[in-house]
């Protein structure tokens, strides 16, 4: 088995190439060139490293990328600056994964798996997932004004409305924890299918040790991937 991180620079990808190499899962990273990772990542002998940037990458490019490997996970995200925030490129996660899917070696019989990490202020229509008036607002509001909600909206949208075919070659699941917080270590966590709490009026907390946990699980327990693929999991702290 092997797995491709993008995003792996960042403050839950570190965590989730941390948790594939306890469970010595060979995994490929895609960093910024200038990304600057910890050394017992760069040493690790499950960690191959390849830098260059997602957007930049040609179709043939990505398909080298991807080769080989069977699990795709993105826990890109948009960096919370003032260009990072406004500036190119406006998105970056939907390109990615609908780069990834595209340029997925149709000449095998495997199936893709494509982990997203998502955010709860994605709503799964499909799901009948709905808000309340003043949440709509909220939203509202925020696809009008920031742009990487708008790309992780439309990242996990492409996942619910365009792959959902059952006979796919491609399996996803799109985890969706609440706000992110930093933690040293691994505490209890619960996952529904739906929000139980307003993301808005009444948020939760999840720790990104949890989420990289959880998301390495998916990778490597076969009966919880069954349970979740195809589907928008929300992740939070049990306390």
């Amino acid at each position: 088995m092997k797995v491709l991180v993008l995003g792996a620079s960042g403050a839950t990808g570190k965590r989730v190439v941390r948790q594939l190499m306890k469970r010595q899962i060979k995994t490929r990273i895609l960093i910024r060139t200038k990304a600057v990772l910890p050394d017992d990542i760069q040493k690790n002998t499950y960690v191959e490293i390849v830098k260059g940037n997602v957007s930049e990458l040609n179709d043939l490019e990505m398909q080298q990328l991807l080769s080989g490997c069977e699990t795709i996970i993105s826990c890109l995200g948009h960096n919370m600056t003032l260009n990072g925030v406004f500036g190119n490129p406006r998105y970056l996660v939907f390109d990615a994964v609908k780069k990834v899917i595209e340029n997925r070696d149709q000449k095998t019989d495997n199936k893709l798996k494509l982990i997203l990490m998502s955010t709860t202020a994605y709503t799964n229509a499909l799901a009948q997932e709905k808000h309340s008036i003043g949440e709509k607002l909220i939203f509202s509001l925020l696809n009008l004004l920031l742009p990487p909600h708008r790309d992780n909206v439309r990242a996990a949208n492409y996942l619910v409305t365009e792959m959902r075919n059952e006979d796919a070659q491609v399996e996803w699941t799109a985890v969706r924890p609440d706000t992110l917080v930093n933690t040293d270590h691994e505490s209890s966590y619960k996952v529904y299918e739906s929000p139980v709490r307003s993301p808005i009026f009444n948020a939760g907390k999840t720790s990104r040790i949890n989420v990289s946990h959880f998301i390495a699980e998916l990778v490597t327990n076969e009966s919880l991937w069954e349970k979740w693929k195809r589907k928008t999991p929300v992740i939070y702290n049990a306390n």
